[in-house]
């Protein structure tokens, strides 16, 4: 069983096509996604910026995290439950996105940024709370700047279809990464 046929079967249940086809729902998803992206961004942000010592600076990190930490995880929690949202109306064609499997290793990679960061230097924050930040805390921070920024840009890029499996003939290259199958040329 692979993905492309999950995928297929998502598209055909009575809910996928439901909220697809709905003249609001869709809408209204992918605006709540869109809000929670700019809240959890604004947090995000203003938290790395801290790190890098361009924000807040006369705040202890710990203090931020407190303040800031709940509002990024609300925002994302319900942005995560959109996305898939967005994914279950239009799995097949989002599947094959060659930005969604883009975003998709950016997401994981800016989890394990998060992972490393909570896990490693902010552990001993108590250690550098006022001082100044750690150079492991500042690459998590542009790391974090680097690939939400990444996620944004190729996450609004699945919108178009430059590199849909549907548009043939395209290079291999683009083939082999959107997961396009593409039947033999007939002579």
């Amino acid at each position: 069983m692979s993905l492309l046929w999950v995928a297929e079967w998502l598209a055909g249940t009575n809910y996928s096509i439901a909220l697809h086809e709905s003249q609001y729902m869709y809408t209204i998803v992918e605006s709540v996604h869109v809000l929670t992206l700019c809240i959890f961004i604004g947090f995000a942000v203003l938290f790395d910026l801290r790190l890098l010592n361009k924000a807040l600076t006369r705040v202890p990190v710990s203090e931020v995290a407190r303040q800031l930490l709940p509002w990024t995880i609300g925002g994302f929690v319900i942005m995560v439950i959109t996305g898939v949202a967005l994914f279950y109306a239009i799995p097949v064609r989002t599947y094959l996105s060659i930005w969604f499997r883009f975003k998709v290793v950016f997401l994981l990679l800016a989890g394990l940024n998060v992972w490393i960061f909570h896990s490693g230097v902010y552990a001993r924050v108590a250690e550098w709370d006022l001082t100044f930040t750690p150079r492991a805390a500042r690459r998590a921070a542009v790391a974090s700047l680097v690939l939400w920024t990444l996620i944004i840009v190729f996450g609004r890029f699945i919108a178009y279809n430059w590199f849909d499996c549907d548009i043939q003939p395209q290079s291999s290259f683009v083939n082999f990464v959107a997961g396009c199958v593409v039947p033999p040329a007939t002579p």
